[in-house]
C-alpha cells in the first residue's frame, strides 16, 4: 500500500510529539527543545509494514521469561559494587556522569581491569582520548591491560561490530557525547546523536547480553548533558561528585532498575587511582576543631550506611542591603527555612548578617535530618559559643520550631556510639528508639531546648547590646 510522509515535531527532553512547531513544549514546559522529524505513514497506521508475520516479535508468557543470563558482574571494588547493588548486570546499560576531571574514566578503567583479572574480556572504546593516553593512565594505575581490548572510535556501528566479534562481558563507551551514528548528519554531542546512539548501543548490548557502560558529561548546573530522555533510555544512572581540588569523591545512584538508588560510595583520589573508603565518618571528622564555634556533627543516613559529617557555619555582620546566604553541601531553601525559624523563635538577628554554611569534605546532604545540626552550628557561630564536642545531632525542624521524627534513629545512635560520642540529640517524637550503653540519648522537643542543651547555657550574649534568653522548658 502506498505510504505518505508526514512532518512531526518532537521534544528532545520528554519525547512529546506535536503536528506543529512550538517554542515551548506543552508537556515538560522546556523552551527551544522541539525539533522537526519526518515519518512515513500508511493508510492502515503502519500495519502493512508487518506483512511478513515472522518478523514480528513474539509474545511470551511472563512465567516463561528466563533470567539465567542476567547475572551480576562484580568488579571487586566494594564501594562501586555497593552502589550498583552487586555489580554490572549483563544486558543492562549504565550511565556514569560527572564533571570534567572528576575521575569517571579512572574509575571505569579500574572497574574493567578488576573484571579482566577474573579472566573475562572487556572492551573499552573511546572517542575522546587516544589509545596512548589510555595506556599511560593504565600504567600509572598499575593495570597490566591483559584481556582489556581498546578501540579508538566513537562510531556506534563499529563498536557494535567489535562487541559481536570479541564477545566481551562489559563494554565501556567514553563518552556518549562523542559517539556518532553514520546514518545521522548531525555532529557529535547533538541531541539527536546522543539519543540515537544510546538507543542503538543499548539494543545490541541487550541482544548480546553484554553490560554496557556509558560515560557522560554534565552541564554547569550539574545535570547530565544531552536530552532528558537519555536518563529514561538507560537502566542505571550513577553520578560522581566532589571537589576536584580535594581528594574525596562521592558515587551515588540516581536511578537503578536492578538495585538500590540511595546507596553512597566514597572514594579518595590517590596517585594510584580511586581508593574506596570503608569508614567515611572518620575521614569527614579527621580535622575537626573541637573547641571552635560554628561547628556541629550531623548523623545522616545514605542507603544502608550511616555517616557522621561536620557542618560548619559562619555568621558575620553584613554591610549589604540584602545579606548573603551561601550553602555548600545543603539545599539553600532548607537554609532559608532554618534561618527563619531561628530568627522567629530564638530572636537571633540573622536578617542583617551574612550566613555561610559548609559541609566538610564536599559532601552533599539531601535529607532534612541534618536540620538540627545546621541550626546548632548557626547558633554557635552567632553566639560565639562552641557546641559540646561529644554531642552529635539528627532531627528535622518544623516551621513552629518543633523537632519532627526522622527515620533510622537506631542506626544513627549506633553510629554515634561507634565514633565515641557521649550524647546524641534525637527528636522526642521518634518512637521505638533503642538504647546503647556507650551513648546517652537526649530527646529535645524543639530547637530551643536542643540549642540550650548543646551550648550548655540558659542565657547567651549575642552582642554586647543584645541578650538572648533561651527558655529552660
Amino acid at each position: 500500500m502506498a505510504k505518505k510522509s508526514k512532518t512531526l515535531y518532537q521534544c528532545s527532553e520528554c519525547g512529546h510529539k506535536t503536528f506543529k512547531w512550538v517554542g515551548k513544549c506543552s508537556q515538560c514546559k522546556e523552551w527551544n527543545t522541539v525539533e522537526q522529524s519526518t515519518v512515513s505513514l500508511s493508510h492502515r497506521n503502519g500495519i502493512d509494514s508487518f506483512a511478513n508475520r515472522s518478523a514480528v516479535e513474539p509474545i511470551v508468557e511472563l512465567n516463561d521469561v528466563s533470567t539465567e543470563r542476567m547475572a551480576y558482574i562484580a568488579t571487586g571494588i566494594k564501594e562501586f559494587d555497593r552502589v550498583m547493588g552487586g555489580g554490572f548486570v549483563a544486558g543492562s546499560t549504565t550511565l556514569v556522569a560527572g564533571d570534567p576531571g572528576i575521575g569517571k574514566s579512572t574509575l571505569l578503567l579500574q572497574a574493567v581491569a578488576a573484571i579482566a583479572k577474573t579472566g573475562q574480556k572487556v572492551l573499552y572504546s573511546t572517542g575522546e582520548e587516544g589509545l596512548e593516553q589510555i595506556h599511560i593512565r593504565a600504567s600509572r594505575l598499575g593495570i597490566s591491560g591483559d584481556r582489556i581490548f581498546v578501540v579508538g572510535t566513537g562510531n556506534v556501528v563499529e563498536i557494535a561490530a567489535h562487541m559481536l566479534q570479541s564477545e566481551p562481558v562489559v563494554v565501556i563507551v567514553d563518552s556518549i557525547q562523542t559517539a556518532t551514528h553514520p546514518d545521522l548528519d548531525s555532529s557529535p554531542g547533538t541531541i539527536s546523536q546522543i539519543r540515537e546512539c544510546a538507543s542503538f548501543l543499548s539494543y545490541h548490548a541487550r541482544a548480546n547480553h553484554v553490560a554496557l557502560v556509558l560515560s557522560g558529561h554534565v552541564t554547569k548546573d550539574g545535570s547530565i548533558a544531552g536530552p532528558r530522555v537519555l536518563e529514561h533510555q538507560v537502566d542505571a544512572v550513577l553520578q560522581i561528585s566532589g571537589d576536584t581540588s580535594g581528594p574525596l569523591r562521592m558515587l551515588q545512584g540516581v536511578k537503578n532498575r536492578y538495585g538500590p538508588t540511595d546507596e553512597l560510595g566514597v572514594f579518595e583520589m590517590r596517585e594510584e587511582g580511586l581508593h574506596g573508603i570503608s569508614d567515611p565518618s572518620q575521614v569527614f571528622m579527621n580535622q575537626r576543631v573541637n573547641e571552635g564555634s560554628g561547628s556541629a556533627i550531623a548523623i545522616i543516613v545514605e542507603g544502608t550506611r550511616s555517616l557522621a559529617v561536620e557542618i560548619q557555619a559562619l555568621v558575620t555582620a553584613s554591610s549589604l542591603s540584602s545579606p548573603r546566604r551561601v550553602a555548600n553541601g545543603v539545599d539553600l531553601s532548607r537554609l532559608h527555612l532554618i534561618a527563619a525559624v531561628l530568627e522567629k523563635h530564638m530572636k537571633l538577628p540573622l536578617a542583617n548578617h551574612d550566613l555561610l554554611i559548609n559541609v566538610i569534605g564536599g559532601f552533599e546532604i539531601k535529607e532534612p535530618a541534618a536540620d538540627l545540626a545546621i541550626a546548632l552550628a548557626i547558633a554557635s557561630s552567632m553566639t560565639d559559643r562552641p557546641v559540646i564536642s561529644t554531642i552529635a545531632a539528627a532531627g528535622e525542624i518544623g516551621l513552629a520550631g518543633e523537632l519532627r521524627s526522622i527515620p533510622g534513629a537506631d542506626r544513627r545512635i549506633f553510629e554515634a556510639a561507634r565514633l565515641g560520642f557521649e550524647n546524641c540529640l534525637i527528636p522526642s517524637a521518634v518512637g521505638g528508639i533503642g538504647s546503647d550503653n556507650t551513648v546517652k540519648v537526649s530527646r529535645p522537643s524543639n530547637v530551643l531546648e536542643a540549642v540550650r542543651f548543646a551550648l550548655k547555657a540558659s542565657s547567651i550574649r549575642v552582642k554586647p547590646e543584645i541578650k538572648m534568653e533561651i527558655p529552660s522548658g
